[in-house]
């Protein structure tokens, strides 16, 4: 029988749990700030070619205000967005967040804060999957369904002993001559690389990504315009806001733009019957009537809806733990026998191959996403030598070609320090947003190890890491936010069942990472939308 089924924002979960529930013949509003991005500039031409036919080319490059460049410092981050995706992340009026050790981003866009992702897509094994909680048969259908509807590409190498196959990969996008000699190294040099890591492994083979190696779903192969940080002007690359124009498609879909969920409101047996939110435009009130609600907000966005919740209907201070995000580490590397070797601007700007690292305990494994420098960014490599500006640029140009980036990501646990918490005023929507974070005991041994294995793991492969350059991101800079409505089988408060539903409401699900009870060190976008997918066709 059909239901009426209120999503609350547009992101990875909330556009293909949507899109599933009208596929079953649900109807379907959506709740979204939905922010959208101006129409891209010239998206025939290359990022070089942008130079010479924008009439104002630093205007798209650095923004009028300069807010697209990252100036030196040893302890920020060394890459920003540009400016043409600031409207992703810039904060609404009256939105007050306070942080101790977690540095975190929200995402205000229609389709969320993947229209700003790398489009890395990689299942979750077993092992994973049963430290989180969800079932591994049904997950593995869902990875295969969401491909399908997206486009992912990938093939079976060395790395599918991580990331499980599934159906619907298409075939991989070609590899640039630097990555393809890294390859080509590698297949000479497995056997070495098999030995490192305690003799558990190195593992390197393609990447999975969500962009197109040939036409799909009606869109087209990437043309490799070098755009991809700016935003890919073809629709190659897969973004939520793809699935969501699909949805508008059907007239059983009604979007609602321009609200921020603030709090539900419930009865006395714990069911919602209407959304309270706020008007981005002039901050007035807007409430929505419910039948049934779902939770895609973004795991912070969807904790702080319940927590307001809360606060509403009585409870003093409400705080959520188990915060959880993954560490990231950015290595830079040279590759000795590609110095000289020109580099190639017209390619896919992002990753292309991936670096495994096993460990005897599956859910430590380490998950690598290794870059070579084309058009992406390089002056946060340029700005490190140990040289004046000038001799370092003259350095850097002629090293471009061999220039590679190495992000490093580390798995995370649920641990009752990590909390988020309601602080100050807390009735229509007031008060702060405060987060409190704090690292695993022995990480910093953690992160010592494993990069010493990378690093000599790049060694091997004929590549060296400059020292001191290695960039420990901060918590909450990769934006895979999870664990604070961990998903368990036992009946406790404000935990999320298998099916997706939330103890202590009768008719609200939780379809984002906030139902996580673990977080491997994968990108978790694909694995939202897969679980998305999973409770719309198995719950409703």
């Amino acid at each position: 029988m059909a239901a009426s089924i209120t999503v609350i924002g547009s992101g990875p979960s909330g556009a293909h749990f949507a899109k599933t529930l009208l596929e079953r013949g649900h109807e379907v509003t959506m709740l979204d700030i939905g922010r959208e991005p101006d129409e891209p500039l010239l998206p025939d031409a290359s990022l070089l070619e942008l130079k010479d036919r924008l009439e104002d080319p630093g205007r798209y490059f650095i923004g009028n205000d300069g807010s697209g460049i990252v100036f030196p410092s040893e302890d920020g981050e060394v890459y920003g967005f540009p400016p043409g995706k600031r409207y992703i992340f810039d904060e609404p009026e009256g939105f007050e967040v306070r942080t101790s050790g977690f540095e975190p981003l929200f995402g205000y866009a229609r389709g969320g804060m993947a229209e700003a992702w790398t489009a890395g897509c990689y299942p979750y094994d077993e092992a994973e999957l049963a430290a989180i909680g969800l079932p591994a048969e049904a997950m593995h259908r869902a990875y295969g369904r969401i491909a399908e509807r997206i486009g992912v590409t990938g093939e079976r190498d060395d790395l599918t002993g991580f990331l499980p196959e599934h159906d619907g990969l298409l075939d991989p996008l070609p590899l640039d001559a630097h990555s393809a000699q890294i390859m080509s190294v590698y297949a000479r040099k497995r056997a070495r690389l098999r030995k490192m890591n305690d003799g558990l492994g190195v593992f390197l083979g393609r990447t999975r990504v969500a962009t197109l190696s040939r036409a799909h779903g009606g869109r087209p192969a990437c043309t490799r315009l070098g755009r991809c940080l700016w935003g890919c002007p073809t629709g190659a690359l897969y973004t939520p806001s793809a699935t969501l124009d699909a949805c508008m498609t059907d007239p059983r879909f009604r979007y609602v733009a321009g609200v921020r969920a603030l709090y539900l409101e419930t009865d006395h047996d714990g069911k919602v019957i209407r959304v309270h939110a706020r008007r981005e435009s002039d901050g007035s009130a807007y409430s929505e009537p419910v039948e049934r609600v779902a939770l895609a907000a973004g795991a912070l966005a969807s904790t702080e809806i319940v927590l307001r919740t809360l606060a509403r209907n009585g409870q003093p201070r409400p705080e959520l733990r188990g915060l959880m995000d993954n560490r990231q580490v950015l290595l830079p590397f040279v590759n000795l026998r590609r110095i000289g070797a020109p580099y190639e601007p017209d390619s896919y700007q992002y990753h292309l191959l991936g670096m495994g690292l096993a460990d005897a305990d599956p859910t430590k494994y380490v998950h690598c996403q290794v870059t070579t420098l084309g058009t992406a960014l390089m002056h946060p490599i340029v700005q490190k030598l140990p040289f004046d500006l000038a001799t370092s640029w003259r350095i850097g140009a002629a090293l471009h070609g061999a220039l590679g980036l190495v992000n490093v990501n580390f798995c995370d646990d649920r641990r009752e320090t990590n909390r988020v918490r309601l602080e100050g005023g807390q009735s229509e929507g007031s008060g702060a947003l405060c987060i409190d974070y704090s690292p695993a005991a022995g990480e910093s041994a953690r992160l010592t190890k494993t990069l010493r294995v990378i690093r000599a793991a790049l060694t091997t492969l004929g590549c060296v890491v400059p020292p001191g350059m290695a960039h420990v991101r901060p918590m909450g800079a990769s934006v895979h936010y999870t664990g604070t409505l961990p998903i368990s089988t036992h009946d406790e408060p404000l935990t999320t069942e298998p099916s997706g539903k939330l103890r202590g409401f009768s008719n609200l699900w939780v379809v984002d990472g906030a139902s996580f009870g673990f977080l491997p060190a994968k990108n978790v976008t694909f694995t939202l939308m897969a679980n998305a997918h999973r409770i719309a066709e198995s719950a409703f």
